[in-house]
């Protein structure tokens, strides 16, 4: 019979293990507490995972099919090696090393190379709090994008945590990225294409012109605008010239490095019209007229010289003038409602289609209904 004071040098270690257990086991978030824990109590082989391999165990947890259920357990309790058991959790082992904390949602599928897990285990994240934003943000990118650009965000954001807190148009980065490697640029509306090189903040900005492009088509199309209200003309020496096109406004953005690429939306809401103004045939500015909510006739709105520079006060006379030799009563200032103008159907589907047959299916993000809402959350 064991002595008082001998017993607890047999007992010590188990129970060490259980105050670590339990100690892993409060770190997972609350939302998936009761799953975890009812998982733990299935075998102490499984609750140890909380510690060795918290993914691996959020995994037994969350898998609902009774056979994949019971295979994992056995494998467990089995005590077979770990790479075979979170291959038929289908969990990569590079996530043995995230904490409990990471594991607030199912895990997607995720990339599992020899050069992946070289790559990423350069990038994982050393802070509980931005864990679970990396694991959520780089499983979405290596899903609709591609592995390289998986590395590169996760690169991306544990040098700057920060860029956590921008991921809001993350899928018009996938999109841009994986249309600038796999299409060539007259398909793709890519000026400037992703590299593994580029800075977080320097990609948002492409990606974001990119979507405006893309956007400006799908709100105009092919055909060109046919009612422009106003007439081209030459006034003082400049002339004021029709963009009257999508291909012609991008065109004319590219080459004025200016913004209107954004006007998309508001054109197709018949609530402004662009020109250009051109002086000997070379480019001077660009002006929007518009249609001001109460106002009886359209105004000039913005008038910007090439890289939104501010244009002077003799040009701003000189257009006025030439929106002014117009009968501008005969304008209708009518505007349908906002957002009840849809998108050119037929360049959605063509556009988006190779990125749909590439994935296998439509995302519930990127739908085949051309939908304005999808096309602003990008």
């Amino acid at each position: 019979m064991l002595s008082p004071r001998t017993a607890p040098r047999v007992t010590a270690p188990a129970e060490h293990i259980r105050t670590r257990v339990e100690r892993h086991l409060r770190r997972y978030p609350a939302a998936v507490q009761t799953a975890v824990r009812a998982a733990a109590r299935l075998h102490p082989h499984v609750a140890d995972l909380a510690i060795s391999f918290p993914a691996l165990l959020f995994a037994v947890a969350t898998t609902r099919r009774g056979a994949d259920h019971a295979r994992l357990i056995a494998a467990i309790v089995e005590g077979e090696p770990l790479a075979r058991v979170a291959a038929l959790a289908g969990i990569p082992l590079w996530l043995r090393k995230l904490p409990p904390e990471t594991f607030v949602q199912p895990i997607r599928q995720l990339p599992d190379g020899a050069l992946f897990r070289r790559q990423i285990a350069n990038h994982l994240p050393a802070s509980v709090k931005l864990a679970p934003v990396w694991l959520d943000a780089v499983s979405r990118v290596a899903l609709w994008g591609h592995e390289g650009l998986a590395v590169w965000l996760a690169r991306e954001l544990t040098r700057n945590p920060k860029h956590a807190r921008k991921l809001d148009h993350l899928n018009a980065i996938v999109l841009w990225a994986w249309y600038s490697a796999y299409l060539p640029a007259d398909a793709s509306f890519v000026e400037r294409p992703w590299h593994p090189a580029m800075r977080f903040e320097t990609a948002r900005a492409v990606a974001d012109d990119w979507r405006m492009r893309v956007a400006l088509h799908l709100n105009i199309g092919t055909a060109p605008i046919t009612d422009m209200w106003l007439r081209p003309a030459v006034i003082g020496g400049f002339e004021f010239v029709p963009l009257d096109t999508a291909q012609a406004i991008a065109d004319e953005a590219a080459a004025m490095n200016n913004c209107l690429c954004d006007y998309g939306a508001n054109l197709a809401h018949d609530g402004s019209r662009l020109w250009g103004i051109r002086k000997d045939g070379a480019r001077v500015a660009d002006v929007s007229i518009v249609k001001y909510r109460g106002s009886p006739l359209p105004a000039v709105g913005e008038l910007l010289l090439a890289n939104n520079r501010d244009a002077p006060i003799e040009l701003w006379l000189i257009a006025r003038t030439w929106l002014n030799g117009h009968e501008l009563q005969q304008v209708d200032m009518k505007r349908p409602k906002w957002g009840t103008v849809p998108l050119d159907a037929t360049w959605w589907r063509s556009f988006w289609r190779p990125y749909w047959l590439a994935k296998g299916c439509f995302p519930a993000w990127l739908p085949l209904r051309a939908s304005r809402r999808a096309l602003e959350a990008l």
